[in-house]
């Protein structure tokens, strides 16, 4: 029965992703309408979103060293390991490694994990999500850029690397809704409830959006013959992270039950799709990328109820 219950908790998520992908399968939604409901939510809806969580978030309380160093010790590690498995048991390239690596790193933070939280938790679970994704895609992106350009050959300068990074940050819209939501916190800035009623509006149409825009997105990808890669980088994504998480959140840091939650539920989440944007970004490893996020993100829905469970309390 308690398997039952954590399905119907975590089934709605994946109902509004599916039903992007079967309106998009059946052509009831085209690929433009789905790319301009992405554009939507990553560009305004998510930004607004994440810019009233930071602003209204109690940075002493949520950013537990601990909290984050459990999430990115574990994301990490699957880094390390989806590099090692790259080179040594499927003989690819420096650089085609590291691009299959990065979907072990890049968890679907966003997108899934924060639905996931709030259907099983409740909103007020937030709080220790948006501390770990605070710093994410920076953590992520720095990370995976500077080790590309270490492995592959034909890289630009590390100075050039580090600018042309730093400036794309700055026009990202999800960093520009993190950098002013810390503005306002940290400078005790008062904001008037219109500004954040009209916030909250497109922060409530975010989650869904991409959701459904997601499940559109994810028919243009196929498993072919990248499966034994996929197989490694899903294992890494579902279980290895996660449990690196929970041991290092219960066994070395001795966190609270609700920061425990969040950091293994985060870190349970399928790549995300930037985990194809970046193979793309190098032209390196795209095809197991894309199998990567598909086969992940299917399997999720079973390996999530198996967290969930451990986790109680839903």
């Amino acid at each position: 029965m308690m398997i039952v219950d954590i399905l119907f908790v975590i089934l709605p998520v994946f109902l509004v992703g599916g039903g992007g992908y079967l309106s998009v399968r059946l052509k009831y939604t085209s690929d433009t309408t789905v790319d301009g409901l992405m554009s939507f939510a990553l560009k305004v809806a998510v930004p607004a979103l994440l810019f009233k969580a930071i602003a209204e978030l109690d940075l002493n309380a949520n950013f537990d060293p601990g909290l984050l160093l459990s999430f990115y010790v574990g994301c990490t590690s699957t880094f390390v390991l989806g590099i090692i498995a790259g080179r040594r048991l499927f003989k690819r390239r420096p650089g085609e490694a590291v691009a299959i690596a990065f979907a072990a790193l890049f968890s679907n933070s966003l997108l899934l994990g924060l639905p996931i939280t709030q259907q099983a938790y409740g909103v007020e679970a937030l709080a220790p999500n948006f501390a770990i994704i605070s710093i994410h895609s920076p953590f992520c992106y720095l990370l995976g850029i500077t080790t590309m350009e270490f492995a592959r050959a034909d890289g630009r300068s590390l100075p050039a690397t580090f600018r042309a990074v730093i400036s794309a940050m700055f026009k990202n819209s999800l960093m520009i809704g993190l950098f002013l939501g810390f503005i306002v916190n940290l400078g005790n800035i008062p904001v008037h409830h219109t500004i954040m009623d009209a916030a909250d509006m497109l922060a409530r149409a975010a989650l869904p959006t991409a959701l459904f825009a997601l499940g559109g997105i994810l028919t243009r990808y196929a498993l072919k013959a990248s499966l034994m890669e996929a197989s490694v980088v899903t294992v890494l994504s579902l279980i290895v992270h996660p449990a690196i998480t929970w041991l290092l959140a219960t066994q070395a840091f001795h966190l609270p039950e609700n920061f425990v939650r969040s950091a293994v539920i985060t870190a349970a989440m399928a790549p995300g799709v930037n985990a194809y944007v970046f193979a793309t970004l190098y032209s390196r490893g795209e095809a197991q990328s894309a199998s990567a996020v598909l086969l992940a993100t299917g399997l999720s829905v079973f390996s999530v109820t198996i967290w969930l469970i451990i986790l109680g309390g839903v």
